[in-house]
C-alpha cells in the first residue's frame, strides 16, 4: 500500500523514534508499502534545520536531508503538482486550522488518493473532504 507521511512523522523517524506510535512503526516498517513524502514537507523540514529548530549532525546542507529521505528511509519524494493545487483551493478550511503548508500537504493526500500518516490531531476533520487519514496517537 502507498501512504503520505506527514513532516512530523518524519521528524519521528529521524530523530524521535518513540514519537512514532506502534500501530505507524508496523506501516512504516512493512516493506511491502510505498512511503511518500511530500516536497512542502521537504521545504519544511530544511526550513527547521536552518533555523535551529532540529539538531541532527548528519545534515549539513538541504541535500543532506533529501539524501536521507531517498537513500536512507527510502521515501519517495512526491512533488507538488497543478491538480494537488487545485485540491488545495477546493480544500474547505476546518476549525482553526490555519496552517497553508499543512492543508497543502492534506490536499496532495486527497488528489493522489493515498492516505496520510500523521500526529496532528485536528486532520481528521478533513475525512469528510476524502482524507483518508493514519493517526499517529502517540
Amino acid at each position: 500500500m502507498r501512504y503520505l507521511i506527514d513532516t512530523n512523522i518524519l521528524i519521528g523517524i529521524s530523530i524521535e523514534p518513540s514519537l512514532l506510535s506502534p500501530n505507524v512503526k508496523s506501516i512504516l516498517e512493512d516493506y511491502s508499502n510505498l512511503l511518500y513524502i511530500s516536497s512542502e514537507s521537504v521545504k519544511e523540514m530544511i526550513h527547521l534545520v536552518q533555523t535551529g529548530k532540529i539538531k541532527n549532525q548528519k545534515w549539513k546542507i538541504a541535500q543532506d536531508i533529501i539524501d536521507s529521505i531517498e537513500k536512507e528511509w527510502n521515501i519517495g519524494i512526491k512533488y507538488i503538482r497543478k491538480e494537488h493545487l487545485m485540491a488545495f483551493a477546493r480544500l474547505n478550511r476546518v476549525n482553526d486550522h490555519n496552517d497553508p503548508s499543512d492543508r497543502l500537504i492534506i490536499a496532495q493526500a486527497i488528489a493522489e488518493k493515498i492516505p496520510l500518516i500523521s500526529a496532528d490531531g485536528k486532520f481528521h476533520h478533513y475525512r469528510k473532504q476524502n482524507l483518508q487519514f493514519v493517526f499517529n496517537k502517540r
